[in-house]
């Protein structure tokens, strides 16, 4: 991709787009916003971009008609946009509407796929969400202090059998196992809320007798064939708050397809706090 490049960022919720922001400003492109008003963050104004419009998330043909009007023939979509939003909340344009009756299945990866090409078929093509932050990929390597203990690396053999049938069918990306039993898989309520929701569980098994570890392991996978456009796996400091909160002491990942939000702050975390993180090649 050319340098000054005019690219536009279709901005959702968390830190992702502020990163992509200051990341392209940083390799000396100039950025315009369209930040989803339901979603994405105020402080996005401050990032320095060469103009920023708030669209409600069913306005397909304004986010059109307003990266036409701005030269913007090259975008990145960055950051979560709640499932609960998109087939809910959403009032769709004409143009939306008619995108949505002809979806086959109604998931997240149908929908921003439909939404992808639609953009495609104005000129405007959609790159991938990393496209400028590889650095914060995760590499193939214990990324802690401390590695995985032999229980954990069974617990991560089977969260990983677990949740790459669950992803196949865009159900969710995250399971969270103690001791080779699967407690909670994540659905439409997102990452964080799973760990607690499985935090929950292990509190009222613990109330009495029971045969289960409270240790949890939380095992984060991409989806087969994982469009990196859109949706892809990411965690940040929060996550592992959230961990140490529900009792996890493990974090599994996929090297190369999920986004350390946080870089070495979440590293830093995570040792803090005594929990293992293991990115592995897919």
């Amino acid at each position: 991709m050319p340098p000054k490049e005019r690219l536009g960022l279709i901005a959702g919720n968390g830190q992702f787009p502020l990163l992509v922001l200051d990341a392209a400003h940083a390799q000396g492109h100039e950025v315009v916003v369209a930040a989803i008003k339901e979603e994405a963050f105020p402080e996005i104004e401050s990032h320095g971009a060469a103009a920023v419009h708030w669209l409600s998330l069913g306005e397909l043909s304004k986010l059109i008609d307003t990266f036409k009007r701005e030269g913007v023939s090259r975008a990145i979509m960055a950051g979560q946009v709640k499932h609960k939003q998109i087939f809910s909340s959403i009032r769709p344009d004409w143009r939306l509407g008619k995108l949505l009756l002809s979806l086959g299945t109604r998931n997240t990866d149908s929908l921003l796929g439909a939404v992808a090409k639609v953009l495609a078929d104005e000129g405007i093509t959609v790159e991938n969400s990393t496209l400028l932050l590889e650095p914060l990929l995760a590499k193939a390597a214990v990324l802690t202090r401390r590695e995985p203990s032999d229980q954990e690396k069974k617990n991560i053999v089977y969260g990983r059998d677990v949740a790459r049938h669950m992803a196949q069918y865009d159900i969710g990306q995250t399971v969270v196992v103690a001791e080779a039993a699967c407690v909670a898989v994540e659905a439409m309520e997102g990452t964080d809320a799973t760990i607690e929701r499985a935090g929950q569980i292990m509190a009222s098994l613990q109330a009495g007798p029971s045969t289960l570890s409270r240790a949890l392991t939380v095992v984060k996978i991409a989806k087969p064939n994982q469009d990196m456009r859109f949706d892809v796996p990411v965690i940040g400091v929060r996550t592992i708050q959230v961990m140490r909160k529900a009792g996890a002491t493990c974090l599994a990942l996929d090297a190369g397809k999920c986004l350390l939000l946080d870089g070495e702050k979440i590293v830093i975390a995570a040792d803090n706090a005594e929990i293992a993180i293991i990115a592995k090649e897919v």
